[in-house]
């Protein structure tokens, strides 16, 4: 398929679509040390930084960094002084929850068009409609929430040419970028109660016009000890894919449990990251210092009788301990970081797709079984 094609069947999917979106606009997250995280993700994840927001520039409450790799963007923003409701509420959520997702922001082509449409659907709003305009140019912006804390920010960024939102000034990376590791994020997966999970399918069903792609359920995501259950939605194009899951009843408490109780509440729990080149992304990460999930040797002695052929041997993939599956549409390859913080909660995917447009179903299991390895060391499993 050309790029013209493409292009073109995204634009046609976005006029059908009751509630059009561009894709994902940004990741941000309150921490507690903005400068320190943006210094972690820019050595350790490969980002380089393009903006920044804080007292130097006129921001007296917050400090934002803003990091990109290829179309993803991050943002890490901490409070050096409290002073409004939003400082109070950024100082608190970071007590309550650690370093963690506050806004999953999506750029829409009409973010007043958006915003009505959800809010007439039932969407709590946070922020109606507003212009925020610098020498270049404007945006629009408005919110809304979603699980926990969680909230989306519609951006409108059509008419605006400037390195991230008005109220930031163009900044130079921290280190020197090298190969790009990522370049866009795949999914962004929430973690909610129990009994809770097809709420917000229906959220999003009904608020955001986005339907239901895939969907885990009973002995899908299962181990001896754990279980969960998730259902994926996803807007028209299927640029912007939100997995949704939910602890289901077992013999020990799931990941899902885990989080809920170290997060205090429901959350993003991981971002997946996609690359073109996982075995390259892999090996600079790790050199870096992120650590990654551990697949025992043995999932490797029977993979290619079920995933057949892929581009990378298999000795390399036991040596990196990267993950396959296949589906009817293709393949893929994936991989898991521990938690980056010190709370078990929040992690991140590297995926590289060849056709399927799957979750890695085939590795479920062994996922599990490795988080829970990890859950037995912290003394949670």
């Amino acid at each position: 398929m050309t790029e013209t094609t493409e292009t073109q069947q995204t634009a046609e999917a976005q006029q059908k679509d009751l509630f059009p979106v561009k894709g994902m606009d940004a990741v941000v997250f309150a921490v507690g040390n903005a400068k320190q995280a943006a210094h972690y993700y820019s050595t350790a994840f490969g980002m380089k930084r393009v903006a920044y927001s804080g007292p130097e520039n006129g921001s007296r409450e917050t400090a934002s960094y803003v990091l990109e790799s290829g179309g993803a963007r991050f943002v890490f923003t901490s409070v050096v002084r409290t002073a409004t409701e939003r400082g109070k509420f950024l100082e608190a959520h970071v007590a309550e929850h650690g370093d963690g997702v506050i806004d999953l922001a999506i750029e829409v082509p009409d973010a007043r068009a958006a915003y009505a449409y959800a809010v007439e659907h039932g969407a709590t709003g946070l922020e109606e409609p507003h212009e925020l305009t610098d020498e270049h140019g404007t945006v629009v912006l408005a919110a809304i929430a979603t699980y926990g804390q969680t909230r989306h920010t519609l951006v409108d960024r059509s008419g605006y040419t400037g390195p991230y939102l008005p109220g930031y000034e163009a900044a130079d990376p921290i280190v020197e970028p090298g190969a790009r590791r990522f370049q866009a994020i795949d999914h962004c997966v929430g973690n909610v109660e129990l009994g809770k999970m097809n709420e917000w399918v229906d959220f999003y069903n009904r608020v955001m016009g986005f339907t239901n792609m895939k969907e885990f359920v009973g002995d899908d995501i299962a181990t001896e000890y754990s279980a969960l259950m998730s259902k994926v939605v996803a807007d028209g194009t299927r640029k912007v894919k939100f997995p949704l899951n939910e602890p289901a009843i077992a013999k020990k408490k799931s990941q899902i449990d885990e989080y809920l109780e170290f997060y205090g509440g429901p959350g993003v729990q991981h971002i997946a990251l996609a690359t073109n080149d996982i075995v390259a992304t892999v090996r600079a990460m790790s050199a870096a210092g992120v650590e990654f999930l551990n697949t025992p040797d043995s999932y490797y002695d029977t993979l290619g009788e079920w995933a057949g052929e892929t581009r990378v041997p298999v000795e390399i993939l036991r040596e990196l301990k990267i993950l396959v599956d296949r589906d009817e549409d293709g393949y893929l390859l994936q991989i898991f970081t521990k938690p980056v913080q010190d709370r078990p909660t929040v992690f991140f995917e590297m995926i590289e797709r060849h056709g399927s447009m799957g979750f890695g179903k085939g590795n479920f299991k062994a996922l599990f079984e490795a988080i829970e390895r990890e859950q037995e060391l912290r003394g949670n499993l």
